[in-house]
């Protein structure tokens, strides 16, 4: 029998064990070590880190400094713009309705049948033209019989008045009573009031043979036909024949919030006219031009906005009843105001400011305070002077006192028109 230690050095699974056992401790201490390596290196930056955190302003006003000189060095090309003195019309904007300022729907006064109609649909009509026409035979035979009847009444009447002076003759010689004079005398009477009222009966069939003709009321717009010839027609029919509507002049409606009306009523009061144009819904395209007639004289509550009226003489009809438009109301105007572009305006936690451009090309931020604005223009009340340049492009990357390359905005947008061109350097900057 071989021996116990003979064994073990012959087993193949015991020499592969002892390696592997020889290798753990080695793997055991670069794993220590890499720990250690990494709480080193978090300690280090913890520690590097430490002195910032302790003092950002300090930090911050370092990286300012850094900063700073490249900034400031650094030219940045701005378009500019001169503040210029102007007069600047004070207006309200508000949303209107364009309304016509008569409207009636056509019906017939009398009964009969409708022989034919003398319009064309969206026809423009004036004042008295013939609309439609309903059989007028009805009505002229009534008014042939009205005036038979006063013809007959005429000749009573003045056969009782050659009998009335008749019997005043008599009376005076004797040959007749006083009872027989007042008895002729008060036939004659009776004679006159039954004129009168057969006068009337051809008056009023004379009038209704006159309503077989309808004419328009007003001048205007007809609009879709509604009831075709040969039907027969009622008076004060619901339907009605057509419906006219007045457009020249036409009315808009519209609405001013309550905090706005202050200037418009003490110009309204004061008898002093206000113009008023009506635009398109984006208000790029004036569609006509009026003037401010009539306010209403109570402030809705739910909307805190008061109605007002506008007419337009809408020459060329491009306002149509119920079109919605944009107005504008001119309320005054400013005389010699200062204004810049809307587009040099910037506001941030500064406030409201433009940067200006100042000696040796450099921009300053200053504050200003707006007046009213028009167009592309705002009104500077206080902060920019007449002819002073404000950036109106480029300050987006802009700060108190930057260095710039001013570039007439006029100029460039004529160097933009022309590509040839090179662009020209605002005449008013200063070097």
């Amino acid at each position: 029998m071989p021996e116990p230690s003979d064994a073990r050095a012959t087993d193949p699974s015991r020499s592969r064990e002892a390696p592997a056992r020889r290798a753990w401790p080695s793997l055991l201490a670069v794993v220590v070590l890499l720990v250690a390596g990494a709480l080193g290196w978090w300690w280090w930056q913890q520690r590097e880190r430490a002195p910032a955190d302790a003092s950002p302003a300090t930090g911050a006003a370092e990286s300012g400094a850094r900063r700073a000189p490249a900034t400031a060095a650094r030219v940045l090309p701005v378009t500019v713009s001169a503040a210029q003195r102007a007069d600047v019309p004070v207006v309200h904007d508000a949303l209107g309705t364009v309304t016509s300022l008569r409207t009636v729907v056509v019906r017939p006064q009398v009964d009969g049948q409708l022989l034919r109609v003398g319009f064309r649909e969206g026809q423009l009509v004036k004042a008295g033209d013939l609309l439609a026409e309903i059989d007028p035979r009805p009505f002229e035979v009534q008014l042939a019989q009205a005036q038979g009847q006063l013809a007959r009444d005429r000749a009573l009447l003045e056969n009782a008045k050659v009998d009335l002076e008749r019997y005043r003759t008599l009376v005076k010689q004797d040959a007749a009573s006083v009872q027989q004079l007042d008895t002729q005398a008060a036939l004659v009477r009776q004679y006159e009031g039954a004129l009168k009222a057969e006068q009337a009966q051809v008056d009023n069939a004379r009038l209704q043979l006159g309503y077989t003709r309808i004419t328009a009321p007003f001048a205007g717009r007809a609009g879709l036909r509604l009831v075709d010839p040969g039907n027969l027609v009622r008076a004060g029919d619901p339907t009605g024949l057509v419906t006219i509507t007045q457009i020249q002049p036409i009315g808009v409606v519209f609405s001013v919030a309550e905090k706005d009306l202050g200037p418009i009523l003490e110009r309204y009061r004061a008898g002093r006219p206000m113009q008023v144009q009506a635009l398109d819904r984006d208000q790029r395209e004036v569609l006509a031009t009026g003037r401010l007639t009539t306010i209403d004289n109570r402030i809705d509550t739910t909307t805190g906005t008061l109605k007002m009226r506008a007419e337009f003489s809408n020459a060329d009809g491009a306002l149509f009843p119920n079109q919605f438009v944009n107005v504008r109301v001119r309320v005054d105007t400013l005389e010699g105001a200062t204004v810049i572009p809307s587009a040099a305006v910037q506001r941030g936690s500064p406030g409201t400011y433009v940067y200006v451009v100042q000696g040796g090309n450099t921009v300053a931020l200053r504050r200003v305070s707006l007046g009213p604005s028009e167009g592309q223009r705002s009104v500077v009340r206080e902060g920019v002077s007449v002819g002073e340049l404000v950036v109106v492009d480029g300050v987006d990357n802009l700060r108190d006192g930057a260095r710039v390359e001013p570039i007439d905005k006029e100029a460039a947008e004529r160097a933009a028109q022309r590509p040839g061109e090179p662009r020209r350097r605002a005449a008013g900057a200063r070097s």
